[in-house]
């Protein structure tokens, strides 16, 4: 199991770094380590940079992705990023991970990443995955691309289109994705749409959906999980 995991950390990775520039801007130095700027006064794209003077090795590393995500939620997933915010030495690499750990039937619900295409690989378990194109053609429906994934299937999510993942299977499933932006961000549709603070007028809705008000009455006042 160990040298398994080791080897398709490499593969996403190398996967992930190939498409690496399709997003974040390339770095012009050796590194960047992220600081807390939460207080800053200074606003940049990204994260402000540690003086290369106190920049150490833990700056460059994570532990813990070898250990499952508590899947125990409506949804029956975790998503354990390993992003800019708890690794300050990917600031300015354009480049990310996730372990996706599901329950049997678990989901990671349609969401998008408006700042990365998402390269998923499947270490146990079988998933149905798919995305969503943009700009239908007049007159058609959005075109849906699916496959079912099994241990060691890679399937691709480009930039900012609607995607998922569901644990068809009986047991327990894992997948790694690399992503191609330091902070690729995450947009849950249904937590965006029917979860947002303040609510989004009602009548937007029931006219975007063609559904009555009770609908969507009920649906916004449902507790919408995050699994991430």
């Amino acid at each position: 199991m160990a040298i398994r995991f080791i080897v398709f950390t490499i593969t996403v990775v190398a996967l992930s770094s190939s498409f690496a520039h399709a997003s974040d801007p390339s770095p012009l130095q050796d590194f960047c380590v992220a600081v807390n700027d939460s207080m800053a006064a200074v606003f940049v794209n990204g994260k402000i940079c540690k003086n290369p003077m106190q920049v150490v090795a833990n700056d460059f590393f994570f532990r813990g992705l070898n250990m499952p995500g508590n899947t125990s939620n409506p949804l029956g997933s975790k998503v354990t990023p390993v992003n800019v915010n708890n690794l300050p030495g990917l600031n300015t690499l354009g480049i990310s991970l996730v372990r996706i750990d599901f329950a049997p039937n678990g989901l990671n619900p349609p969401h998008t990443h408006p700042r990365a295409t998402e390269v998923l690989l499947v270490l146990e378990g079988t998933l149905y995955v798919g995305f969503v194109l943009s700009n239908p053609p007049p007159g058609m429906k959005n075109p849906l691309f699916t496959k079912t994934l099994v241990a060691g299937d890679v399937f691709v999510f480009p930039e900012g289109l609607i995607h998922f993942q569901f644990n068809v299977g009986k047991t327990n499933a894992i997948a790694f994705a690399g992503l191609s932006s330091q902070n690729p961000g995450v947009i849950t549709i249904a937590n965006a749409v029917f979860g947002s603070n303040p609510p989004i007028n009602p009548q937007v809705l029931t006219k975007a959906f063609q559904v009555g008000q009770n609908v969507i009455n009920y649906l916004q006042a449902q507790f919408w999980y995050n699994n991430s």
